[in-house]
This record gives structure tokens, C-alpha cells and sequence, in this order.
């Protein structure tokens, strides 16, 4: 900060828990052109062990599905998944709470039923490779992508839909333990990733908190009206303000 005093602690001053990513990011998937897998495994005890004695509370590690033709494979699902649940349990050795995001990129033409299955199929990998490691599910919190059509189809589902078929995937995959759901926007627009939530919450006696881990969707909008130029952060403040209170009642189905 401004005055010297780092920005973790001046988080705490004001009741925010700060966290830190800690994958290596998308790598090429050897011998799987057009797949990736995520790294960042190795020393990452120790990292984990440093980042909390330096006040972190929370992790997060993003999984990258990519679908295309005859794509994602078996092997990249299953590397991705191992790898999400390797990350959480040596997270909560270490006392912090592991963010996990099996993320299926919105990328391509594809349909929302095949959007439907691959989802289904990487949560699935996802909760059996958790539950391999003894990763304990209260303490998890579950960063999914939304059941939706590709940016490129030219019949892209309905917005009820989306909200619908997510709905159905999340309980027919997602162990009611896990402590909560908090999507990405994941390349929607800032409107989509709002009413997709806000129709979601509208849904009554869900097992879990289901809120957002939006980026674009909140922060987009005021970046881009801000500019770098000192002159316009009035005007972002306020926009920054209005998508984060506009996502906020969508958390809880008041939009």
C-alpha cells in the first residue's frame, strides 16, 4: 500500500482472507496435440508451507479441457484431475483451503449437450481422484465452468437452458459435502454470467453455497474504462462497483 503496509495485511484490516494461485499453468499434453495439462506439482509442499506462515488462507489451481475434435481424451481428463487433487491435499496438509477449477473452455462451435458431457465426464475424474486422496470435501471449494454452447455455435442455447442443464450436472456430480460452488464467467459476456447465476439461485433447497469467482465478468468492464489514465478511476470505481454488486445479488437469485 501507499503507506508502506503490506497488501495481505491490510486485507486482514478489513475482514478479506488473501490467496494465491499456485499452478505452473497449461502445458502442452505430450503426445495429445490440442490438449493441455497443468503443471506445478514439483516443490509445491514446500511453496504451499511458505505461502501460509506468510498469511495465506487459500489456493487455487485451474484445469484446462479443451473440446474440439475428438477431443478431450480419456488421458487428458485423467491427468488433469490427478493432478487437481494431488494440489488439494497437499493444500490442506498445509493448512489451506484449495480452490479447485476443472475449467471446459467455452472455445469452438460445439453444442451445450456435448459441453454437458464432457463437464459430466471431468467432474466425475475429478470427485473419484479427491476421494482417491483423501481430500476432505467440507474444506473444498469447487471452481466450475457453467454448462453452456460454444462462443461459435450459431444456435447457442437459451439462457434457461444453461441454468437448467448446469444445475443438473452440478447434483448429479457434485457430492453435497463439498463446501461450496463458486463459478468462473469463463468467456461469457458480463449480462450471461450474471443471469445464468441469478437463475441458478432462484432454485430452491440446493446442498451448497452457490456463488461466483468471476474475473472478466467484474473486472473487465472497469479496465477497460480505466485505461492506465488516473483521470478515469472515478468512473471505473463505479463501474467496478456496479458489476460486483449486480453479481452479487445474482449469488443469491435478488437480481
Amino acid at each position: 500500500m501507499s503507506d508502506g503496509t503490506l497488501f495481505r495485511e491490510y486485507l486482514n484490516s478489513i475482514g478479506i482472507l488473501p490467496g494465491i494461485k499456485v499452478d505452473k499453468g497449461a502445458k502442452d499434453f505430450s503426445c495429445h496435440p490440442g490438449e493441455k495439462v497443468t503443471e506445478g506439482l514439483d516443490g509445491l509442499g514446500d511453496r504451499l508451507s511458505d505461502y501460509y506462515a506468510k498469511g495465506a488462507k487459500f489456493c487455487k489451481w485451474r484445469a484446462v479441457i479443451t473440446i474440439g475434435d475428438n477431443i478431450p481424451s480419456d488421458a487428458c481428463i485423467e491427468s488433469n484431475m490427478n493432478a487437481l487433487a494431488r494440489y488439494a491435499s497437499l493444500c490442506q496438509e498445509n493448512n489451506l483451503v484449495p480452490i479447485v477449477e476443472p475449467e471446459v473452455l467455452i472455445n469452438g462451435a460445439h453444442s451445450i449437450e456435448t459441453c454437458n458431457e464432457v463437464t459430466r465426464r471431468s467432474l466425475k475424474s475429478l470427485f473419484n481422484n479427491l476421494d482417491m486422496l483423501n481430500v476432505y470435501l467440507p474444506g473444498t471449494v469447487l471452481k466450475p465452468s457453467m454448462v453452456i454452447s460454444g462462443q461459435e455455435n450459431q444456435s447457442r442455447a437459451d439462457r434457461n437452458t444453461v441454468a437448467s442443464m448446469t444445475l443438473e450436472c452440478l447434483q448429479d456430480c457434485v457430492p453435497e459435502l463439498t463446501a461450496g460452488i463458486a463459478f468462473l464467467s469463463g468467456g461469457q459476456t458480463d449480462e450471461e454470467a450474471e443471469t445464468h447465476l441469478n437463475i441458478i439461485n432462484n432454485q430452491t433447497n440446493l446442498p451448497w453455497r452457490v456463488t461466483f469467482s468471476y474475473a472478466r465478468a467484474i473486472q473487465a468492464a472497469a479496465l477497460a474504462s480505466w485505461g492506465g489514465n488516473d483521470e478515469n478511476i472515478k468512473k471505473s470505481q463505479e463501474i467496478l462497483f456496479d458489476r460486483a454488486s449486480k453479481c452479487s445479488m445474482a449469488s443469491v437469485g435478488s437480481l
